[in-house]
């Protein structure tokens, strides 16, 4: 009778072994066949259905909570094996695919409205897939998710439960994925890009997941040698099904997760700053040509009326200028150019050698200038207490780069920026104060400042300088824009020293000698290196001990296409005195080619700046995100934190309202992992306020020894002395205590 059922299928041949003595072994070999050839039918079935991209098991808005316990509305579609996760319905901002066949989905109750469930991998595994559908790298939102699991929030009960049901079918189609990712490979289906991308994900991570549990059961393998491999498929398929049932709750055969109903959801974390990816950017390409602006007869009327209320030598800062000549953006948001590279500066941290660092910190400085817009063109000049943020995520390290600049001084025009990122290890902070010199034919755009570039882990702080802008041309000629003048990079504590210089066109110079530069590269006074090449193209280091010539930097095609992707805040959510909603009728204005307009709409901003000025009187601006040293007279970040990254008490870095800071494990989770005083003591272990102090003290130094270079002949004043003395007494007391 089960010889019978078995061959259901094939009566002919049953009518022949019937009236025959055929061994059971043949019987056996056919009902395998069988199932094989039911095997390969199945999954053409499923791959000719993801054939059509179409093809959506459900799709809707959910709330996602973010390893900020904040939650955040996206829109999710479903396919068999993987669930899409988009910002809009129209699938252009794709945030994240989630490969379903390493999930596992449980209902997760929750005291507030709606109906919550989460999926994650039951080894705290990634459950996200390394490129979108349509190979993106990035997704398009910085709200940090997690990597091992996803809160997912309904708007009711019943799309939730509808969910979870289209859940589990999604996850039987991923179970049958890792039978038949072979044969679907074999198979000669033709298939979308994007179908066929997916795909590849889930066959990647079914051979991944088999070869983990090949590993793990490989004494079990050893023992059982001799079983068929498709009957071992089936006994380990039914195995976690057993497994899952057994494991299940009385809840409609559903895991619920009891223990997760704490208060997180009464509790919610930091709200940070929702950002989003920024859209098409202008970009010039490199040489002389996208340097050059041609003034139309118009335009060479403004000028010359401008020319007239100039002197050779006068200070620019207060002239006001037509706007055909603006880049409509403001210079705060011109300052972050140089980080689209930023990743750069977290690989200079991982450096070993003293001199492999220098040599990243300078590529990364190499990046921030072939970014430049079309012909000659100046941003605006930032409003008093003007503020700019941005961030650009870090898809290697997981982490995110914050940048905050502010607008802090009007006459003489300071901006402040502070740049930082604990997870990969760098702070950056500084000030510019911008200045134009006016000499005739020629204008000078001078960038008065430094930037302090420190690297956490290390205590290794570099001074950066800044090349001034020059345009010649303005009467007679063409007019051109180039970078000219001498910057340096230097760091005190490994003794090196970079001196780089920006090479004008000479008057002879033909197509090759745009936009030189040359250098050196010292450690104490040893010559390491030499540098030339152009700003805006291949860069090379000439190693003076081995004689080797290396290509430093070179921003070809496909590095612009990789750089990093800024995120920006909407404009319907940034503040009144934001770079992009501040200017945002100017901006207008001048890309819809409406001069008048954009002079009406400039005239406005400077003359409700002139009326704040009037009414605020003598008293001085206090600036919101910086604060000036008394000492050294540098701007500095409000809330800047220079402790390393401690991945055992630091969750995420995040920013909120201009402030960017941590999110850190909880108080009962710090005091867990806390050694007493006495502890240490006995253990030997060194308190943690002595480098804290150490950092201070050398801190300290460092400012005194740049303030006796910056001011020659001029002595400590007593209240330095006595703040040394203190901090060295507290450091010996320590000491001696702990020792």
């Amino acid at each position: 009778a089960e010889q019978r059922e078995s061959l259901m299928y094939f009566p002919t041949v049953y009518t022949r072994l019937s009236h025959s003595c055929v061994p059971f072994v043949f019987i056996h070999q056919l009902q395998k066949q069988n199932y094989r050839q039911e095997k390969k039918r199945a999954a053409k079935e499923l791959f000719s259905a993801l054939k059509d991209p179409s093809v959506v098991i459900m799709s809707n808005w959910l709330k996602i909570r973010s390893s900020l316990k904040s939650w955040t509305k996206l829109w999710c579609a479903l396919k068999p094996g993987v669930l899409l996760i988009y910002k809009t319905p129209k699938s252009d901002h794709w945030v994240g695919t989630i490969l379903l066949n390493a999930c596992k989905l449980i209902e997760r109750p929750s005291k507030k409205d709606g109906f919550c469930f989460k999926l994650y991998h039951p080894l705290d595994k990634s459950i996200w897939a390394v490129k979108g559908p349509k190979g993106e790298n990035v997704g398009s939102i910085t709200q940090p998710l997690p990597s091992n699991y996803l809160i997912f929030r309904a708007a009711s009960e019943s799309d939730g439960r509808c969910w979870m049901d289209a859940l589990e079918l999604a996850l039987s189609c991923s179970s049958l994925y890792k039978l038949t990712a072979k044969t679907g490979r074999e198979a000669d289906i033709s298939m979308s890009s994007e179908s066929s991308h997916i795909l590849h994900l889930l066959s990647d991570r079914a051979h991944h997941v088999a070869s983990v549990h090949f590993r793990l059961n490989d004494s079990l393998l050893l023992g059982n040698h001799h079983m068929e491999q498709d009957g071992f498929s089936d006994r380990s398929e039914r195995e976690a099904h057993d497994e899952w049932d057994t494991t299940a709750n009385e809840n409609g055969g559903r895991l619920t997760e009891e223990s997760d109903v704490d208060q997180t959801d009464e509790s919610p974390g930091p709200q940070a700053t929702p950002y989003v990816e920024q859209g098409t950017e202008e970009m010039a390409e490199a040489g002389e040509a996208s340097q050059v602006e041609t003034v139309s007869e118009e335009n060479k009327g403004l000028i010359w009326g401008l020319l007239k209320q100039l002197r050779p030598g006068m200070d620019l800062s207060k002239v006001v200028l037509p706007t055909f000549i603006l880049e409509p953006r403001s210079f705060l948001d011109k300052l972050s150019d140089y980080y689209y590279h930023a990743n750069l500066l977290s690989q200079a941290v991982q450096e070993e050698s003293a001199y492999g660092r220098i040599k990243q910190v300078l590529r990364w400085y190499l990046s921030g200038f072939y970014k430049k817009p079309k012909g000659l063109k100046k941003p605006y000049n930032p409003i008093l207490g003007e503020t700019f943020r941005c961030c650009w995520l870090h898809p290697q390290t997981d982490s995110c780069t914050f940048y905050i600049a502010e607008q802090v001084s009007h006459h003489p025009p300071i901006s402040a920026f502070h740049v930082c990122n604990r997870k990969d290890g760098f702070s950056i902070s500084g000030s510019i104060l911008a200045k134009s010199k006016f000499y005739g034919n020629s204008l000078s755009a001078i960038l008065d400042g430094k930037a302090r570039l420190l690297f956490l882990n290390r205590d290794e702080e570099y001074v950066i300088t800044m090349p001034y802008a020059h345009c010649k041309g303005i009467l007679y000629g063409t007019m051109t824009l180039e970078l000219g003048g001498k910057v340096t990079i230097e760091c005190e504590k490994t003794k090196c020293f970079l001196e780089l210089e920006f090479k004008l066109k000479p008057f002879l110079g033909g197509a090759c000698s745009v936009n030189q530069i040359s250098g050196k590269i010292f450690m104490g006074e040893e010559l390491l290196a030499t540098i030339d090449g152009h700003w805006d193209s291949e860069v090379f280091v000439h190693e003076k001990q081995s004689g080797q010539q290396e290509t430093l930097w070179n921003p070809t095609p496909d590095v612009r296409r990789s750089r990093l992707k800024r995120q920006v805040v909407q404009i319907d959510q940034q503040g009144e005195f934001e770079s992009e909603r501040l200017w945002q009728h100017v901006t207008s204005a001048i890309k819809d080619r409406d001069q008048l307009r954009a002079t009406q709409e400039k005239f406005v901003l400077e003359e409700a700046q002139r009326k704040e000025a009037k009414e605020r009187g003598e008293k001085p601006w206090t600036p919101h995100l910086f604060h000036q040293d008394p000492v050294t007279s540098d701007w500095t970040y409000r809330h800047i934190d220079f402790r390393p990254w401690d991945p055992e008490h630091c969750l995420v870095q995040f920013e909120k309202d201009g402030i960017i800071q941590t999110q850190e494990k909880s108080q009962k989770q710090h005091s867990s992992l806390s050694f007493s005083w006495a502890s240490q003591e006995k253990r030997g272990l060194t308190t943690p306020i002595l480098p804290h102090l150490c950092r201070n003290l050398a801190a300290l130094s460092r400012q005194l020894a740049r303030q006796r270079a910056a001011e020659d002949g001029v002595t400590l004043t007593s209240r330095h002395w006595l703040i040394f003395c203190v901090l060295l007494l507290s450091q010996l007391l320590l000491n001696y205590i702990f020792t």
